[in-house]
């Protein structure tokens, strides 16, 4: 199986094939596509809570970057996916990784004004002094966003 019909079996959501695909090839579970995007990166992006336990379970790279530096917690935190977050961080994800414009996953939570995983990065040792490229922090951004006074 090619890594972008893979992929597509994921953003589908279809746990199903993707459980074979894997059976067949683990080596799929952390190939990239064109924008350095993995399995993992592409199934919290489209919210798929069962296909990312799945990959989690098979040694998935729970902190892979894609080609912006956006790592799987970046993108279900400025997505507002709360189940996603869960996993990932039961499952240790790296809470302060920054990307090429220095942004976390707390501040993307800021910026799109995800409140609930704001909360909750922080109740899991988000570290909110991180600066962005731009010199914001992720308070900062609460503060603008009025997630916080």
């Amino acid at each position: 199986m090619t890594t972008e019909n893979f992929f597509n079996l994921i953003r589908e959501g279809n746990l199903e094939e993707v459980f074979k695909a894997l059976s067949l090839n683990i080596d799929l579970i952390n190939r990239k596509d064109s924008r350095g995007s993995t399995a993992l990166i592409l199934s919290c992006y489209n919210n798929h809570s069962n296909i990312t336990e799945l990959l989690l379970n098979n040694n998935a790279n729970i902190d892979e970057k894609d080609l912006s530096g956006n790592t799987p917690l970046m993108g279900a935190s400025f997505k507002g996916f709360i189940d996603v977050v869960e996993i990932l961080i039961k499952n240790k994800a790296n809470v302060d990784v920054q990307n090429t414009m220095g942004a976390t996953a707390l501040i993307y939570s800021a910026m799109f004004n995800k409140k609930e995983i704001f909360n909750f990065l922080i109740q899991n040792g988000a570290d909110a002094t991180i600066k962005d490229n731009k010199g914001d922090t992720a308070i900062s951004l609460a503060k603008r966003n009025g997630m916080i006074k």
